[in-house]
């Protein structure tokens, strides 16, 4: 898309509501996704806001896998070419392999690969986790969102940056929360 002034237009920020379509299709992409990784795979899970029922959306499905070596990941860049992903390497997180599949303006499902025991998976599982079983606290970040999108619908990086806080308040709570229940 372009601007009448010839500028590119970039992505908007679109929120949906809850669609329970979304774990049918992260199991579908999951099935695809563990035929490629088999070789080094550990685990994979449905995690971003499509994993957590009653909260609004960008319809982009999170997948986050675990492997044995994050550098042999190298090795199934092709695999996921073929899958219509493009390899976007760390893209600012260490230790992270990260796939988009789809073109920069519009993609629907995003891989996050992990060596096992990197510290970003346990986060990314407490924040889901704890979200699911805290109604209040995926009510506030839902709203959150939706007023952020509403706020800054044609800067998808200003709306990210914004929910930073609430979702450093909610990981510091996660954590204590599933160290609690692991001590239990």
């Amino acid at each position: 898309m372009r601007h009448n002034n010839g500028r590119k237009m970039g992505r908007k920020v679109v929120l949906t509501p809850h669609d329970p379509a979304w774990i049918e299709q992260y199991k579908a992409e999951a099935a695809q996704l563990t035929a490629v990784f088999q070789p080094i795979l550990v685990a994979m899970h449905h995690i971003g806001s499509t994993a957590v029922p009653g909260i609004k959306a960008k319809p982009i499905i999170d997948i986050m896998i675990e492997v044995t070596e994050i550098t042999a990941v190298d090795a199934f860049i092709q695999p996921m070419a073929d899958l219509s992903y493009i390899s976007k390497g760390e893209n600012g997180i260490p230790g992270r392999h990260y796939f988009r599949k789809g073109s920069d303006e519009h993609h629907t499902h995003h891989v996050h690969v992990y060596a096992e025991n990197h510290p970003e998976i346990a986060r990314h599982l407490d924040f889901r986790d704890y979200l699911r079983h805290h109604p209040a606290a995926a009510t506030a970040y839902s709203q959150l969102k939706e007023s952020l999108a509403q706020q800054y619908v044609a800067d998808v990086s200003q709306y990210t940056e914004s929910k930073t806080p609430f979702i450093l308040e909610i990981e510091n709570k996660a954590r204590l929360w599933r160290q609690k229940q692991v001590t239990t």
